[in-house]
């Protein structure tokens, strides 16, 4: 759901301020009464609302991935090994490779905002994104999981 709403904050008569949310908006957003919102800040004036949902978590998993790469190099022919040489310095032309799976070493449950620093420290080129453009681009969520 993309709808945009704006609400004022208002506030009573001893100064505490509240929103009050148009029943429309609440319609929309299958929200009810004891759910709780999670509010990010969109850094720009603007905030998003999220309903959590309470039976799922985040879990990061890492994998070491492992490919078979192969090269082609040109050695002297009395010194064949000289082609290990340029493969070790960077040197050589990728020739064919094969990827051989991911094995998992390890997982474990994160809190959103663990995530979400993670995220910043992994991926320090994007840290002017908004927390949703994060959970939407780099975060596997159930609705991205294909049932086969």
């Amino acid at each position: 759901m993309n709808n945009r709403h704006t609400v004022l904050v208002q506030e009573n008569e001893v100064g505490e301020q509240f929103i009050e949310f148009p029943e429309e908006m609440i319609k929309e957003a299958n929200w009810k009464e004891g759910d709780d919102l999670k509010w990010t800040d969109n850094k720009d004036g603007t905030w998003t609302l999220s309903k959590v949902d309470k039976d799922k978590v985040w879990v990061m998993v890492e994998c070491i991935s492992m490919f078979r790469q192969r090269y082609m190099v040109q050695a002297p022919i009395d010194h064949p090994e000289y082609a290990l040489d340029t493969v070790t310095m960077n040197e050589a032309k990728e020739f064919s490779q094969l990827h051989l799976g991911e094995t998992i070493v390890s997982h474990r449950v994160m809190t959103e905002e663990q995530a979400l620093e993670l995220s910043d420290e992994d991926n320090a080129y994007l840290k002017d994104w908004t927390d949703e453009m994060k959970i939407q681009n780099l975060f596997t969520q159930k609705s991205d999981i294909i049932n086969k």
